[in-house]
């Protein structure tokens, strides 16, 4: 498959899947009952952050544009332009992305905290102050306690956009002071299509990205612009041998973990062979794959690995060769 980069969601104009959420916020805003905090819930790659932006276009002053959706603005107009470039002064974004570019472990309280300072100025040259935090599950506790200070005091002609993948582990405080829009899934069929549409892959490759993304549009194509599918056919390849372990395959794979992008491939390996272990076990419960409280343990195993590297900076090809002694065990039974 061709290289393939994928657009910051500020950059995305289209968005498929999601009119009956874009209905429900639009409907509010005509209304004037725009409620003061937004809480984005879905699986991850569904459209959230898109919508985000969306919201804040219109919201910022873009006129509607029916040609790109119920919350469609035109590209060309001066806020769209101003908001792709990063540029409005009525828009404020928190994200894990760090002034340099690079992806942060959480989004830190400094951050936060500039949400309240950001709120207690009157509107620029829009209708509104719009921030948008992407995502709020990467706060950390201090960050998120900073958070609901602002949700404590709405703040006029403010709107705040929270971006959630799992809001079960947010402050219940800050989920009771939100209004909840809720994104699905468009399904396998759909995003496979999707897939297709914007990226050389055949149906087939297609079609086992969307399955691994569980139909998350989004997601689909991060896995795809992340060579996903190589790193499936290895999480495949080791399993099918077990419990021999083609050393000479394992550390290429570790090798390649020292690249720039390695950390991106070992969280994809882990994800694909933790997948891949659970669709085993499930599926063939009781026909001769060994002990399942083993598989179950493995399985442990390479959903905790990937989180003890990012946290402590563990060496990715030691944790990849445990996690493989662990997984020879469980198939010899």
């Amino acid at each position: 498959m061709a290289e393939l980069e994928v657009a910051h969601p500020r950059e995305v104009f289209e968005l498929q899947g999601q009119d009956a959420a874009e209905t429900a916020f639009e409907a509010a805003r005509a209304r004037g009952r725009l409620h003061h905090a937004w809480l984005l819930t879905g699986p991850e790659g569904v459209g959230k952050a898109t919508f985000a932006y969306r919201a804040a276009r219109r919201l910022l002053g873009a006129p509607a544009d029916a040609r790109h959706g119920v919350l469609g603005a035109d590209p060309a107009h001066p806020v769209s332009r101003q908001v792709m470039a990063r540029s409005h002064p009525d828009l404020l974004v928190l994200e894990r992305e760090g002034p340099d570019g690079k992806p942060r472990r959480v989004i830190p309280v400094d951050e936060a905290r500039r949400l309240a300072e950001f709120f207690s100025k009157s509107p620029a040259s829009a209708p509104h102050r719009v921030a948008i935090v992407d995502a709020a599950d990467d706060l950390n506790p201090n960050a998120a306690n900073a958070i609901l200070k602002t949700l404590e005091e709405p703040p006029p002609r403010g709107v705040l956009l929270m971006v959630s993948h799992a809001p079960g582990r947010l402050l219940p405080t800050i989920r009771s002071r939100c209004r909840r829009l809720a994104f699905a899934s468009l399904g396998v069929e759909a995003t496979a299509a999707f897939v297709s549409a914007r990226t050389d892959a055949n149906p087939e490759d297609a079609l086992r990205l969307a399955t691994m993304a569980d139909g998350a549009p989004g997601r689909a194509l991060s896995l795809a612009a992340g060579a996903a599918l190589a790193m499936d056919d290895a999480a495949r390849d080791l399993l099918a041998d077990l419990p021999r372990v083609d050393e000479t395959r394992a550390l290429a794979l570790a090798e390649g973990f020292r690249r720039g992008d390695g950390p991106a491939q070992f969280m994809l390996l882990f994800e694909r062979l933790s997948d891949r272990v659970h669709r085993l076990a499930t599926g063939q419960a009781g026909q001769g794959i060994g002990p399942l409280d083993r598989w179950a343990a493995a399985w442990e195993t390479l959903q905790r690995l990937p989180r003890e590297v990012e946290a402590l900076n563990l060496d990715r090809a030691d944790a990849l060769f445990t996690a493989l002694s662990e997984l020879r065990q469980a198939a010899r039974g």
